[in-house]
């Protein structure tokens, strides 16, 4: 039986354009984002840099960007917060059925332009409809690393096999399911997290 709800953030509740950031990036004469640059990413995902250290970093990589343009185009992938999801998390969280979590790859400036584009309001009314809310800057962990997941489960005294994770990357799921979480892979563009109570079947 499902008790407990972990979502992820973008492209299950905010919409994201994943293809918007290198769309930016080759205005700029940047067509791609090398490997090297990856674990610089990676390590501000985990918040083990900050947003200084991070553009300074990615504008070695990216020669002739200037600082704004990065951020434009870093930011460039979130998109809308539609009104519908926020309203079926809301009416979740009033029902008190589920014990429910947030977890998200995320990292400073992409957090700030959330908050941008939901309001601050409409933000801070998503997250109080979670039990935790745990970002991977703020908790030095990330997707699909198994720790982060062990972690959530002590921390909220969670068995993994009543817990369902929804989530739109495939390796992020297979990370979550070998731990024995039951999981929902939401295919973007087809399904909808407001489809929840067709994939909970106890």
């Amino acid at each position: 039986m499902i008790k407990n709800l972990l979502f992820d953030f973008g492209d299950v509740f905010i919409n994201l354009d994943k293809e918007a950031t290198l769309r930016k990036l080759s205005e700029a004469g940047h067509t791609e984002i090398s490997a090297e640059m990856l674990p610089v990413i990676f390590q501000y995902e985990k918040g083990l840099i900050s947003s200084e250290e991070f553009t300074a970093s990615a504008m070695k990589y990216l020669p002739g960007i200037e600082k704004v343009q990065l951020v434009e185009a870093w930011n460039a992938i979130i998109l809308d917060f539609p009104e519908h999801r926020l309203d079926f998390i809301r009416g979740l969280a009033s029902r008190d059925t589920y014990r429910l979590f947030l977890l998200s790859n995320t990292n400073s400036l992409h957090i700030e332009k959330v908050k941008e584009e939901m309001g601050n309001e409409r933000y801070l009314a998503f997250a109080s409809c979670f039990e935790r809310f745990y970002l991977s800057h703020e908790i030095g962990m990330r997707k699909p690393e198994p720790e982060v997941f062990e972690m959530i489960l002590e921390q909220n005294a969670l068995v993994a096999t009543e817990t369902l994770f929804i989530d739109d990357t495939l390796e992020h799921i297979e990370s979550a399911s070998r731990l024995g979480f039951r999981t929902w892979h939401l295919k973007v563009g087809t399904e909808e997290v407001t489809d929840l109570f067709k994939k909970v079947s106890g």
